[in-house]
């Protein structure tokens, strides 16, 4: 999977077309990454401790990560991945621009 934690990228298709956002988690063994303020869904949660409260809570979920792509800073759009060899060292590189991600 070329989509790691902590990269910006842009959703592609479905509901949060043209959303950016920050990736929070993922999840190589199901390709599937969340991202913050895209896909939010309503969660019932029941109170787990005295005093606690329960409720419906706000939180995002999970979508495939062929729905997003990586987002160029210096292109200001969504890009694809090409990959750099310096040495021993493997980095990820905007296949329109070549500058580092």
């Amino acid at each position: 999977m070329r989509i790691k934690k902590d990269d910006t990228v842009i959703v592609i298709s479905g509901n949060d077309k043209g959303v950016k956002g920050k990736v929070i988690a993922t999840s190589p063994k199901e390709n599937k990454v969340i991202v913050s303020g895209v896909h939010v869904v309503s969660k019932h949660t029941k109170p787990r401790q005295q005093g606690e409260q329960g409720g419906i809570v706000k939180v995002e979920g999970a979508i495939y990560a062929d729905k997003v792509m990586l987002f160029c800073d210096n292109c200001k759009k969504g890009v694809r991945v090409a990959y750099d060899t310096t040495g021993d060292k493997k980095i990820r590189i905007c296949s329109k621009c070549r500058k580092s991600i």
